[in-house]
């Protein structure tokens, strides 16, 4: 599933591309056809994201609500577009472009209002300000574990299993912790490595957890296999122990027991 990098570079990138342009759009799949008809011929004004929710906003107060979900993706081609292949649920054609959505777990039209309330269900996010401070109020009065903590959109909008795996790794912070267990300066050191990490995969379009020293060649030559220090890995990078893998949240989280120690009393605030 896209993580929160992955929405804010795909609005970056489509406002550039598709933003004031009275687009053409349809649902060759069917599935959408009402909600294309509606904003078909209207100017696209913008395109916004929060955590891992896509807004794009057209004249008249008509927006597209986009949650890519587990399958969902884009394709890009030049106009005149060729016929649709697959299940193509929505598609926007400007002079210039086509664009083609397959597989979104939620494609809808709604309206600023229904916006809002999305917006108010989420917390806060790290890629377009989110205040730390809500964030720390959320997680320190909870008994969850952090590692599923970080994952509830509730709480912080945008973190997936990667980020979290990752981030929990390079501070040294056991998964399981309570969240009420954090010390202050505990947090912040999340804070500050989630919004690096989540800040260096909008920059590449990928999560990359990696420094260029680590991987032994810049950053937009990894390969797949090369951008994690733990997630899916066998071995920890520091330590060198077996990475173990357990469920959290529901999730298969991915961390290193030998090196991930925080405790009750570490990182305690004098």
């Amino acid at each position: 599933m896209p993580e929160g990098h992955k929405t804010h570079y795909l609005a970056r990138e489509h406002n550039r591309r598709y933003a004031g342009e009275r687009l053409e759009v349809s649902s060759p799949q069917g599935r959408f056809s009402e909600g294309a008809n509606a904003v078909s011929g209207h100017v696209l004004e913008s395109v916004r994201a929060s955590g891992k929710h896509l807004f794009y906003e057209f004249e008249g107060n008509r927006i597209v609500h986009i949650h890519l979900g587990r399958y969902g993706s884009y394709a890009e081609q030049t106009s005149p577009p060729e016929p649709p292949v697959g299940q193509v649920r929505l598609r926007m054609v400007s002079q210039t472009l086509t664009l083609d959505l397959r597989g979104p777990s939620q494609c809808r039209l709604i309206d600023r209002e229904t916006q809002q309330s999305v917006l108010d269900s989420l917390g806060p996010d790290p890629l377009d300000g989110g205040d730390r401070a809500e964030v720390w109020a959320a997680i320190s009065k909870s008994s969850k574990p952090i590692g599923g903590l970080l994952l509830e959109q509730a709480v912080v909008a945008g973190v997936g299993n990667i980020f979290r795996a990752e981030v929990l790794f390079e501070i040294g912070l056991d998964p399981r912790l309570p969240g009420a267990k954090l010390s202050k300066i505990q947090f912040n050191e999340l804070w500050k490595s989630l919004v690096k990490m989540m800040k260096l995969g909008l920059k590449h379009g990928r999560i990359i957890t990696v420094t260029a020293k680590e991987a032994g060649k810049p950053l937009k030559d990894l390969e797949d296999h090369e951008r994690f220090r733990v997630y899916g890995k066998a071995l920890c990078p520091r330590c060198d122990a077996n990475i173990v893998v357990e469920s959290i949240a529901s999730r298969k989280m991915h961390w290193c027991p030998g090196c991930q120690i925080g405790s009750q009393s570490a990182g305690q605030e004098c």
